[in-house]
């Protein structure tokens, strides 16, 4: 297949990138045989990043297995709020990590961090330990899976929880509905249940002073601040018009 075929078909599904993503399915494939069979992968509606098995996001390579929930890259905002208050030296957990695309990008800017990352999917956790050292992340529900040896000392808690009501599910883009977890999309009825349970034992586990960063719709965003309130946090709202991103940020004093 030409460039200019590639470009055609996946325009033709309705791929609004199609130069783009025709480019990075040419360099991936080894032969014309295997190239035309990623076109169709991708012209059945396989998001391209479990085709190619990666994701770029904040300048990092994170791979991506099938069925992992694919990082946004609204989520870099927010990367940028964690590291604006982390320490170089801080403990941070990525929590319901997927691929640990957060903490990796953290760690990646403040190489001196103690980073721990958890999540429940067996396949998330399969690709977050080729993100991050194997030995770091945990497979389990929140925090169960982790070392208790933790408890009342982590600066900075990064919890990308899913957060779309249960309702609106079937109403995301194929390619997040058909090929990602459920567990990664489905927040319950107001889309706030785990936030809820991450909030209610979040001091339990923050230091004194520590943050608890989650991402939330500019809709349910004052919702989840009074979550973190009822836990006992402090929270503030931050929104990023250019990412379209809104961040809750819970503060333990």
């Amino acid at each position: 297949m030409t460039v200019d075929e590639v470009v055609a078909h996946l325009r033709a599904a309705g791929c609004v990138f199609a130069e783009d993503e025709a480019a990075l399915l040419i360099a991936a494939a080894s032969s014309p045989a295997e190239l035309r069979q990623l076109v169709d992968r991708r012209v059945s509606g396989i998001p391209l990043e479990h085709i190619l098995g990666w994701v770029e996001f904040c300048g990092l390579r994170i791979a991506v297995g099938p069925g992992v929930f694919v990082p946004r890259q609204r989520t870099a905002f927010l990367v940028q709020q964690a590291i604006a208050l982390s320490a170089p030296d801080a403990m941070v957990l990525d929590l319901c990590c997927g691929a640990g695309a957060i903490g990796a990008a953290i760690a990646s800017r403040l190489p001196g961090i103690d980073l721990y990352t958890a999540d429940i999917d067996p396949a998330a956790v399969a690709s977050a330990r080729l993100n991050i050292p194997a030995s770091r992340v945990f497979e389990g529900d929140l925090f169960e899976p982790l070392p208790r040896q933790l408890r009342g000392r982590i600066d900075i808690l990064v919890a990308n929880t899913p957060y779309v009501p249960t309702d609106a599910v079937a109403l995301m883009p194929p390619e997040a509905r058909l090929f990602e977890a459920r567990l990664a999309l489905d927040g319950g009825i107001d889309g706030l249940d785990v936030q809820r349970r991450v909030a209610e034992a979040a001091p339990l586990w923050l230091a004194r002073g520590g943050h608890l960063f989650v991402e939330s719709s500019e809709e349910q965003a004052e919702l989840s601040a009074a979550v973190f309130e009822a836990a006992g946090l402090g929270a503030s709202i931050s929104h990023s018009d250019e990412l379209y991103s809104t961040v809750v940020i819970g503060t333990l004093s």
